[in-house]
């Protein structure tokens, strides 16, 4: 069973480039089903997908972030990568990586929710001055 753990800093000063990393481990990491997301709440707000990185290696992005966010994979640690740039308050909650398969995949880009795919735990990131 694939297993996922987020990591990175839990304070982010205003202005800065936020980055976590997700560490995939337990299954098959490039094959042409899997679907690698990063989704995030807010604090006081509801599940919001961020982007993620499809089976062909591109990555696509949640057009109101798509601006400031990067997704990238390093295959050799099995990790794949979030960079939020211009980080504001408005930054602040939890961010879940997670794993999801074609039928999953509207779901997760309109109202994303835990019992799609396999999720990590989660990290809180809080954006601070």
């Amino acid at each position: 069973q694939v297993q996922l753990q987020e990591s990175g800093p839990g304070l982010v000063n205003p202005s800065q480039t936020l980055s976590l990393t997700c560490t995939v481990s337990g299954g098959p990491i490039r094959n042409n089903l899997n679907f690698w997301f990063w989704i995030r709440q807010p604090t006081g707000k509801e599940l919001e997908w961020i982007g993620y990185s499809a089976p062909s290696g591109s990555s696509y992005y949640n057009p109101s972030l798509k601006s400031r966010t990067a997704i990238s994979w390093d295959t050799s640690k099995d990790q794949f990568t979030l960079q939020l740039s211009s980080v504001t308050p408005e930054d602040t909650g939890v961010y879940y990586c997670a794993r999801v398969l074609p039928p999953q995949m509207s779901t997760m880009t309109s109202h994303p929710t835990k019992a799609a795919g396999y999720w990590g735990q989660g990290t809180r990131v809080t954006v601070f001055s």
